[in-house]
């Protein structure tokens, strides 16, 4: 099994990088710790936690999305509905309903889902996001649950993973073979080196 540690990124997409540095670095407080482009596209990155970044690429044509609201079924190809953002504790989840209450943006109440409590809202982009904090003695990690009354089969074989549904791995790539080819982001690292070598002059 694979040991993922978080989410790396999400990629969403703004028309506006300026509108949306207001709401995710200033409104938020996640930190702007990346930025790439070529000049026809912008791709910034915004800390969520030690491990988990939010990205967002500016195209110059880029349309705000219809409000969809959160998890009303839609008709319309959709590979996303929300997503909802872990906060620390209920203090830090009212304080975020108020500063973006204040703000002059929409937010909901806060909802008791039983094992999280949520608010939900929409970003300057319309993109539905969701804040949540874990309930106090539910932890849906060490005792999952499946309470619905007619579960598809492969949920009722239970909450870890099944060998035998996949092929295994017959050739894996040798270390010898294993080759990186280059991206537009190591611009990043470039610059880091730079800054490494001034400092050590």
């Amino acid at each position: 099994m694979v040991n993922c540690n978080g989410v790396n990124h999400l990629a969403f997409v703004t028309g506006n990088m300026d509108m949306t540095i207001r709401y995710w670095r200033d409104l938020l407080g996640m930190r702007l710790v990346a930025g790439i482009g070529d000049g026809k596209y912008r791709h910034y990155f915004f800390e969520l936690s030690k491990t988990d970044m939010v990205a967002f690429f500016e195209w110059p044509d880029a349309e705000k999305v219809d409000i969809k609201d959160h998890g009303v079924p839609a008709k319309e190809p959709l590979a996303f509905d929300h997503v909802s953002f872990g906060v620390e504790s209920e203090n830090d989840l009212w304080a975020l309903k108020d500063k973006i209450e204040a703000a002059g943006f929409w937010v909901s109440e806060v909802m008791d889902h039983g094992f999280i409590y949520s608010i939900y809202t929409f970003d300057p982009n319309n993109i539905p996001i969701e804040f949540s904090v874990a309930a106090r003695d539910i932890d849906l990690r060490n005792t999952p649950q499946m309470k619905d009354p007619a579960p598809s089969p492969a949920a009722m074989e239970g909450a870890d993973p099944v060998p035998g549904h996949w092929p295994g791995v017959t050739c894996p790539t040798k270390v010898s073979e294993r080759e990186v080819f280059p991206g537009e982001g190591l611009v990043l690292s470039r610059i880091a080196d730079q800054s490494r070598r001034e400092s050590k002059s």
